[in-house]
């Protein structure tokens, strides 16, 4: 038996002969029949709002948030049809943002992709930066505590709309609803404080878990601090096909979107693996180390105290070079130095939580990874760099016995098992 990983806009073929392999992949849903009616629909009939186009009146300034280019939102797909929905909105009159949280701005060329050429040409497409308070506006206290910043544009427009995808998340517990907006375009000092080793820390900041999840609460919170008028967010299958539309109220659509998820999405285990290999299901959520992680963590939900991890990511964008992921692995000689520098009072870096989370994993479990970065380099980052999936996984069976049970996460993040 043969599995592939997605690696990169290609892949990577395991060969499971003879081998005690279980493989965990998300319950495949067949993309709609017709996309573009299906949105139409959802946008007619809303979740808990009115329709789209009576929620927005032909003077109203219009900001659209989308995810920025490290996920996999069908913006070139999804963005003409909503220009369709509000096209009694002069094209003047709508700004569509990326929402890159702390991540980098996107290049010209990403945009263009991301977005396409007729949207791209015709409609204004900036970038949101967390780190530039001259594009930034306050918006009031979060309850827990911390003053909020959003990006201006955002702050003065009459309408806003958030799109974006619902999968697990590792740690607000799913992606998708106010998360476009809180992180995607706020200030970094309200991020770094939802983002604290605490919060972080939290077990129930995990994949698949809503409830009292303190990443969950703190991004409503901040979100709701301005509110939105209208979510679109869609599910994906491993094709990038569009599932489902989730669209009408942020806070409804996105938990039906989240109940939706769990039912194709998490998979429930009744035992740990001593091998656990996944990937970062491929272009582009592997573009980079970071991103990465989620992977790796999606694994360490059901890997043995002391196993091993593989992970197929390309990471063509390095580690990447900007923030201070990077800077935090190489400054510190172990996962647990690193662990006992970030729970100190007052220590706050931006990228912190990525490198705490990674830490976790790396006490849990070695982590061996298949990618493009220098191994010198992944070393420094306290991963193990391997050349083959194959010879690594063959070598720990070796090691362990042949008979060991190994499980397989192809799609990884997207397809989050749990212990039963």
């Amino acid at each position: 038996m043969n599995v592939k990983l997605p690696f990169g806009k290609t892949q990577v073929e395991l060969d499971l002969s003879g081998i005690n392999a279980t493989v965990l992949e998300p319950r495949f849903v067949a993309g709609l029949d017709d996309e573009k009616e299906a949105f139409f629909q959802a946008c007619d009939s809303p979740i808990d709002a009115n329709p789209l186009n009576e929620s927005i009146e032909s003077g109203d300034r219009v900001a659209i948030l989308i995810p920025d280019a490290t996920r996999p939102f069908p913006s070139q797909r999804v963005l003409p049809w909503l220009m369709e929905a509000i096209d009694h909105v002069p094209k003047e009159n709508v700004v569509i943002i990326n929402g890159t949280g702390s991540h980098r701005g996107n290049t010209p060329e990403e945009l263009l992709t991301m977005v396409g050429s007729e949207i791209y040409e015709n409609y204004r497409v900036v970038n949101h930066s967390a780190h530039e308070p001259e594009g930034l506006t306050h918006v009031g206290k979060s309850p827990f505590g911390y003053e909020v910043y959003q990006n201006s544009e955002y702050v003065s427009a009459d309408k806003r709309i958030l799109a974006g995808f619902i999968e697990p998340h590792f740690m607000a517990g799913y992606s998708g609803g106010y998360k476009a907006a809180f992180p995607g375009v706020a200030d970094i000092d309200a991020i770094m404080q939802y983002h604290s080793a605490m919060v972080v820390g939290d077990p129930l900041s995990s994949w698949g878990n809503l409830e009292n999840n303190p990443t969950q609460e703190h991004v409503r919170a901040a979100g709701k601090l301005l509110g939105a008028d209208f979510l679109v967010n869609v599910t994906l299958n491993k094709d990038r096909a569009i599932t489902r539309f989730f669209c009408g109220d942020v806070i409804e659509a996105h938990e039906a979107g989240c109940a939706y998820v769990k039912e194709s999405a998490m998979i429930g285990c009744d035992k740990l693996f001593p091998i656990v290999i996944t990937s970062n299901n491929g272009y582009p959520l592997d573009q980079n180390l970071y991103q990465s992680v989620k992977g790796m963590s999606a694994a360490a939900q059901i890997v043995e105290e002391g196993g091993l991890i593989l992970v197929a990511a390309e990471c063509s964008d390095g580690f990447p070079e900007h923030g201070n992921y990077r800077k935090l692995l190489f400054d510190y000689p172990s996962p647990a130095a690193l662990l006992d520098a970030i729970r100190q009072p007052g220590f706050s870096v931006f990228d912190q939580w990525q490198v705490q989370l990674q830490a976790l994993i790396c006490q849990k479990a070695r982590v061996g990874i298949l990618s493009k970065l220098e191994p010198s380099e992944v070393r420094k980052g306290h991963l193990t760099p391997v050349e083959s999936l194959q010879e690594a996984l063959e070598t720990e069976l070796d090691r362990v016995g042949s008979n060991a049970t190994v499980a397989i996460l192809p799609e990884g993040p997207v397809a989050v098992p749990y212990l039963l």
